[in-house]
């Protein structure tokens, strides 16, 4: 961390007053790309996708849960995976608390995922989440948000994501899965329309926990992102019943 000057409270005060000029700038900017987000045009959702729930099988209409809006998150977890991508469990760890007023908004959220439901299950209650987690196994929803990539899409060196195509060989894009978030909308006639998609960085609105490290006088203090330091909440030696450094850090998947 580089030495800061240390200035009288005049001056600190004379400091912060022109940075709040731009922090008000930016949510200026923020609120206005955010009307533009809403604006944005809408296209129906034709193909019928099927998911395991816990309560059966639903379509995706059925996952609004009665609401009119719903959020999907595209957590990276595959089939043959042994845990959850370590940076969309870090995401997944702030939904439990913010759904309950998201809910109160007209808003569903889900977590859709390739694993079979069994995994899902499994890795849900390890971690302690409540919030809906269904999967998309046997279906071609991953695939067709671009989230999800078959041996045959991998073995051509390109995928697209993102709304680009990248060469696998880019770091962080040789992977059969990746984050998101997508967002629908379904009106009274029962029809859905997918309204918006964000991805890698996207996603990081979700993270509040990033919030707060931006405030701080070391900020993220990541070198190359979430990978530096990221880990399953249950693996930190911080963390309840952990057995320390003894414990073995879990290696595998992280999100891009």
């Amino acid at each position: 961390m580089e030495p800061h000057r240390i200035v009288s409270r005049e001056e600190w005060l004379a400091a912060q007053k022109a940075h709040l000029a731009e922090e008000k700038a930016l949510t200026h900017a923020r609120d206005a790309l955010a009307e533009k987000r809403r604006a944005l045009p809408w296209v129906k959702v034709e193909k019928s996708y099927i998911f395991d729930t816990p309560s059966g099988r639903k379509t995706l209409a059925d996952l609004f849960n009665g609401r009119s809006q719903l959020i999907v998150y595209h957590f990276m977890l595959g089939p043959d995976w042994e845990a959850g991508c370590t940076g969309c469990s870090f995401v997944s760890d702030h939904m439990d608390g913010a759904l309950m007023h998201v809910e109160q908004r007209d808003v569903a959220y889900v977590a859709v995922s390739r694993a079979p439901l069994a995994k899902i299950e499994a890795f849900k209650k390890r971690m302690g989440w409540h919030f809906r987690w269904v999967s998309s196994f046997g279906s071609d929803f991953n695939f067709d948000h671009h989230v999800s990539f078959s041996p045959e899409q991998r073995a051509t060196g390109k995928i697209e994501y993102n709304f680009q195509i990248h060469e696998t060989r880019e770091p962080g894009f040789d992977s059969d899965e990746m984050p998101g978030v997508s967002v629908f909308y379904k009106d009274e006639r029962g029809d859905v329309y997918h309204t918006f998609s964000a991805y890698g960085r996207g996603v990081e609105p979700l993270i509040g926990a990033y919030d707060l490290l931006d405030i701080t006088p070391k900020g993220r203090d990541e070198t190359h992102g979430m990978t530096d330091w990221m880990r399953h909440h249950d693996r930190y030696e911080s963390a309840p019943g952990h057995a320390g450094a003894s414990a073995p850090r879990e290696t595998g998947h992280s999100c891009h």
